[in-house]
């Protein structure tokens, strides 16, 4: 149980270490510490806060029509029935967005929010990155099975060498990792916030110190240092910025509606594990690109087989199955996968009933029991609301 717990808190408490961005003002606050002011400012304009780079969407749009038959859902949390303005308003939600079979049964904004508005993903990121993997593979530049050093040779003769691709998304690659947010000597406090060694990405510099823990492959350790590497790895196999190659293969052929921002870290990367600022909207067409097979405009931009491996268990993370953990991608008891970030930012979808529920918030904290359990009881009511 105590292994389950630190998984499932850390799954939700940061998408990287909080000093890994590069604030434009030297005296900004951590993000993990805004106040509620700063968070509904600060999330929807991330590039004021912190150094990005664009991710440019194209000429079209896909369309995501509204449905015929809204909904309405009521659920029954903690004695209490509520009403989706209840939850929003309870739980600091700035919007709520539902697509069944691809058309939209609800879609509601809190906080002063407009559609055009951004939010900041924290690690709702990560799923992207694990997409444009699978983009990868399609192009032929890279391989799961492949080493890790492969693509970042600088990881020769570190705790890296004999862990793969497939090692680094399923988080298993065997290093020793410390994921604890209350030590200041933790990696995740630690790690990626200098640039160690000119030339050698932060995050790179630090890991590559690290020792090895177990076999690579054999155990879920969540490591947020790791996404970034992931990131790294992608952006040196396409030889391209992880923002330029999100913008080729996902915003422009998908159609998002408006460029996303992606914030970087001191070395000028983009980081694969956090941060991606896009409109509700566009949070909504991730979740359905990956549940449509990876298809743009009829084009296979992922492996025709990629979506539904990256969405199935492939290591333990403390619950029985069917719960597991994917290619960066949360598969949840009841089945459904999830791309999490603090602060209340989600993806969940329902395969099977063609679902998708996105909530982003500014919850008061980065996660919680109860605040995971009111947004449980929140996406099952939708559920029940669609059926």
């Amino acid at each position: 149980m105590k292994v389950l717990v630190a998984a499932l808190a850390a799954a939700l408490t940061v998408g990287g270490a909080a000093g890994a961005q590069v604030a434009l003002k030297p005296d900004t606050p951590s993000i993990l510490t805004w106040s509620p002011e700063q968070q509904a400012i600060g999330y929807r304009t991330i590039e004021d806060v912190y150094k990005v780079r664009t991710i440019r969407r194209g000429k079209t749009i896909h369309p995501l029509p509204m449905a015929a038959k809204q909904i309405e859902p009521t659920f029954t949390y903690q004695g209490k029935t509520w009403s989706v303005d209840d939850y929003m308003a309870a739980y600091k939600v700035s919007g709520v967005l539902v697509l069944k079979d691809g058309k939209v049964v609800l879609e509601r904004y809190g906080m002063g929010r407009k559609p055009t508005d951004r939010w900041t993903s924290f690690s709702v990121a990560k799923s992207v990155t694990s997409t444009l993997v699978g983009a990868a593979i399609q192009d032929g530049k890279l391989k799961l099975t492949d080493p890790v050093i492969r693509y970042i040779p600088e990881l020769r003769g570190s705790a890296y060498e004999g862990a793969s691709v497939r090692d680094l998304i399923t988080m298993s690659s065997g290093v020793k990792w410390n994921e604890d947010y209350t030590d200041p000597k933790s990696d995740v406090a630690q790690a990626g916030t200098a640039v160690l060694e000119p030339g050698v990405d932060p995050m790179v510099s630090y890991l590559r110190r690290l020792p090895r823990a177990h076999p690579p492959g054999t155990t879920f350790n969540y490591n947020t240092g790791e996404t970034d590497l992931v990131g790294v790895l992608v952006s040196n196999a396409v030889g391209k910025s992880l923002s330029d190659y999100a913008s080729e293969k996902l915003w422009k052929p998908y159609g998002m509606a408006r460029d996303a921002v992606w914030v970087t870290d001191p070395g000028g990367h983009e980081r694969g594990g956090c941060c991606i600022s896009m409109t509700l909207r566009d949070y909504a067409r991730v979740g359905q690109f990956v549940l449509d097979g990876g298809k743009a405009n009829g084009k296979q931009i992922l492996p025709p087989w990629w979506a539904a491996e990256a969405t199935a268990p492939h290591i333990s993370y403390g619950l029985p199955a069917p719960a597991g953990y994917g290619y960066f991608w949360w598969i949840r008891p009841n089945g459904t996968y999830e791309a999490v970030g603090i602060f209340g930012q989600s993806i969940t979808t329902f395969r099977d009933d063609r679902l998708i529920v996105v909530i982003n918030a500014a919850w008061p904290q980065a996660t919680g029991r109860e605040l995971s359990a009111a947004r449980t009881a929140f996406v099952e009511g939708v559920r029940a609301a669609v059926k």
